[in-house]
């Protein structure tokens, strides 16, 4: 019998990144479920026919998708105020899912789309990351003092797209964003979300989260 929420996540993963993440604020507790994904387990893909993480499985419901997965999170437990944010921070946040995301994925995966010039596609990824810029030069968060939703689902997705390149990208002089990701990558919240785990199995002692 299912005893508290599985989540299902990959651990390099941006999407599964933000996910544990929210999760981690809330204290919610999961059993995690770190599985591989070019050997996916049939249990995975008894919950997540898409074959895609993260996804929650509550035992009455599926989510499978990294940004209801953070709000069904917050939405039990919030002691940072991570929901309390303008309707711009949902902007934000559909701006790297798309147009930032796109660019990101014709950067970093360009062999994949030989018809695509790398260069512009970067420079695309880079309009949204000189907004992101903007706003750090003024606040510590993208929203203000504190930070919020956004921040924490926009971060794991900007740390990919700086680990294509890092020598390249520590050249942009992108001040307030390199600060920004530099306080977060040597937090002790990414230290934990970003723990490593063996691949589940079944019949494995569970891994409690956070």
């Amino acid at each position: 019998m299912q005893t508290r929420p599985i989540l299902w996540s990959f651990r390099r993963c941006p999407y599964a990144m933000r996910a544990r993440l929210a999760i981690h604020a809330s204290g919610v507790p999961v059993e995690l479920r770190e599985i591989l994904l070019r050997d996916k387990p049939a249990a995975f893909l008894a919950t997540s026919p898409k074959g895609t993480v993260p996804v929650v499985d509550t035992g009455s419901k599926v989510i499978a998708e990294s940004r209801d997965i953070m709000l069904w999170a917050l939405g039990q437990n919030d002691p940072e105020g991570w929901l309390d944010m303008p309707l711009i921070g949902h902007d934000l946040i559909d701006h790297c899912d798309g147009p930032f995301k796109t660019a990101l994925d014709h950067t970093k995966y360009a062999v994949r789309y030989p018809d695509l010039d790398p260069v512009e596609e970067r420079a695309k990824a880079m309009h949204f990351l000189h907004d992101l810029d903007a706003r750090l030069n003024h606040a510590p968060f993208l929203l203000g003092p504190l930070r919020r939703m956004a921040d924490m689902a926009i971060l794991p997705f900007v740390r990919q797209f700086a680990q294509i390149d890092r020598a390249w990208f520590d050249a942009q002089g992108l001040e307030g964003v390199a600060r920004w990701l530099g306080d977060f990558t040597s937090s002790a919240r990414f230290a934990a979300v970003m723990q490593k785990y063996p691949p589940w199995q079944s019949g494995q002692d569970q891994v409690l989260f956070p």
